[in-house]
């Protein structure tokens, strides 16, 4: 006798992360059928050889013998104070220990941050593109995610007059991706000004997600959009995984500033589901007060002569002599968003489609990207691809890149 089919819940219907989907799949057979597969698809900086400070591994070893127990569900202090100390030499000063959360991962605060806010119906502006799981977030539990446009001509920079058009009555928060996955720009004072004054003047809560915060290239400056966003609720997002290459740990931090007093009940929603989850991962949480007050290895990196640096500028490089491709250089995080010019392809630019294209890269070439129209965007002419391999194997992949695109042309 067969079974009826087991059917998921409806919340996921719309939840869409294709980033680790089908493709990544794919390319898991792939290399157990014995081929070696060169993964772009996703910022993970242990796969590629980067380490975390020692000094973080130190302060985990060193205080193992203390992380038996559950911590408080907002984390241990220690952390919790780096956060606000942090904070404080960015100029936001009314964050104290009692207003920061401790999660597993930001991913997981972000969930929880969504979860205490939406109920059906309500609505969220998300940029698009977007980092997907902020969209997952919203749509899982019956809202709705309104995409703002950060246009490629712009340099993927949204308009705050363009974004305020899209507010209505159900509009119950904003979302800043700065420095952005996955465009990799970075946003100037007077932009983040004017978003900021979007959330003040409709109430909206505005959750800057700057996990990429110290992650820079050139001239770039980041402005933490809590300076700005003052008389509204804010809540910032960081953690280790990016700037501290330290994903396994899966530690990250919400921060709460600006207006609270209406929010009250609000936040307590916040306890509540961090409460339920007991606490994150204890032994992470001591690495934390060492990375943020210790020096920051990321500048080494991301400085003429480091590593990312010269990742970034093999992939402007070999874009730059492509016959195929543009790209509007990244100006923070660890990605570069490559547009495919489908007027060089000749007839096969008119349905040339992200997902097959990447489908066919990873088939015949071996390197695995994620397509552009994973991130929420209405255009199909992109892939994304991090900055993590060494300038050298980026270099190979592009050529892989450029060799399948030229057959394209060709055919």
């Amino acid at each position: 006798m067969s079974l009826p089919p087991l059917r998921a819940s409806e919340h996921l219907h719309d939840v869409k992360y294709e980033i680790r989907g089908a493709l990544a799949r794919r390319a898991e057979q792939l290399e157990r059928a014995g081929h070696e597969i060169v993964k772009l698809n996703i910022g993970n900086p242990g796969a590629f050889g980067f380490r975390m400070p020692e000094s973080m591994r130190r302060a985990i070893v060193e205080n193992l013998h203390q992380a038996d127990p559950y911590s408080h569900q907002k984390g241990i202090f220690p952390a919790r104070e780096a956060v606000v100390m942090q904070q404080q030499t960015r100029g936001v000063m009314d964050v104290t220990a009692d207003e920061v959360f401790i999660g597993n991962g930001v991913s997981e605060l972000i969930m929880i941050a969504m979860r205490a806010l939406l109920n059906p119906g309500d609505e969220v502006l998300v940029p698009s593109p977007d980092y997907p799981l902020w969209t997952a977030s919203v749509v899982i539990h019956g809202a709705k995610a309104v995409h703002y446009p950060c246009r490629p001509e712009n340099g993927f920079v949204p308009d705050p007059a363009e974004v305020a058009k899209l507010v209505t009555e159900r509009t119950r928060a904003i979302v800043i991706i700065n420095p952005n996955n996955p465009t990799g720009a970075v946003y100037s004072r007077e932009v983040l000004a004017g978003l900021a004054a979007i959330a003040e003047k409709h109430h909206l809560v505005a959750c800057a997600d700057e996990i990429y915060d110290e992650m820079l290239y050139g001239d770039a400056t980041f402005v933490p959009l809590a300076t700005l966003a003052r008389h509204t609720l804010c809540l910032t997002f960081g953690g280790l995984s990016k700037i501290y290459r330290a994903c396994g740990l899966r530690v990250g931090w919400m921060s709460v500033s600006g207006e609270r007093e209406h929010a009250r009940d609000y936040l307590e929603a916040v306890e509540l589901l961090a409460s339920l989850r007991l606490c994150s991962n204890v032994p992470g949480q001591y690495a934390v007060q060492t990375a943020l007050g210790g020096h920051q290895s990321i500048f080494d990196l991301t400085r003429p002569g480091g590593r990312l640096h010269a990742t970034r500028a093999a992939l402007l490089d070999a874009v730059g002599k492509s016959r195929f491709l543009a790209i509007q250089a990244p100006e923070g995080a660890m990605y570069g968003f490559v547009r495919v010019r489908t007027d060089r392809l000749g007839a096969a630019g008119a349905d040339f489609f992200d997902q097959a294209f990447a489908l066919e890269l990873l088939e015949r070439k071996h390197v695995l990207v994620a397509p552009g129209s994973s991130f929420n965007v209405p255009y199909r002419d992109h892939f994304r691809v991090t900055l993590l391999p060494d300038a050298a194997l980026m270099a190979e992949v592009f050529a892989r890149i450029e060799s399948l695109l030229a057959e394209y042309a060709e055919t």
